[in-house]
């Protein structure tokens, strides 16, 4: 089998806010934005990988959801336990220091973990977590 990996999803709460992020913070590309108000689909992604993407997507919209799983859902995002994503660069001091010098909530400050990398952690806008490890 030859499978790789294309886009994987992350839920936003605010589109606008995440959008900044992700184009203005993170400079990543949009690549779609389709949908009005909340009800926002957003793709982006790093500059140079055209196939690897993160989907930007309302939580909780499936219609085979419940009340009570959309309300946990709702619940896990405000304490920022629901979603999250690795990414990776060679100038892990450098997207710090931008990504502080940002609105972005820093969770971590760059640390050499006891399993060998170096990362640091962040929010975006919707609480997801970004963990971001140097590539050495």
């Amino acid at each position: 089998m030859n499978i790789t990996i294309h886009t994987t999803a992350l839920p936003h709460i605010d589109p606008d806010a995440s959008l900044a992020f992700y184009r203005d913070t993170l400079g990543f590309e949009v690549r779609n934005d389709v949908g009005s108000g909340t009800m926002r689909w957003i793709t982006v992604g790093p500059a140079g990988q055209p196939d690897m993407s993160i989907l930007l997507a309302p939580p909780a919209v499936d219609p085979g959801i419940t009340d009570d799983e959309r309300r946990t859902i709702l619940e896990m995002m405000a304490k920022g336990t629901y979603g999250w994503i690795l990414l990776a660069t060679p100038d892990l001091d450098g997207t710090f220091e931008k990504l502080q010098a940002s609105d972005a909530e820093v969770v971590q400050e760059p640390i050499e973990q006891p399993y060998g990398i170096r990362d640091c952690a962040f929010r975006d806008p919707a609480g997801n977590l970004i963990r971001i490890r140097e590539v050495r």
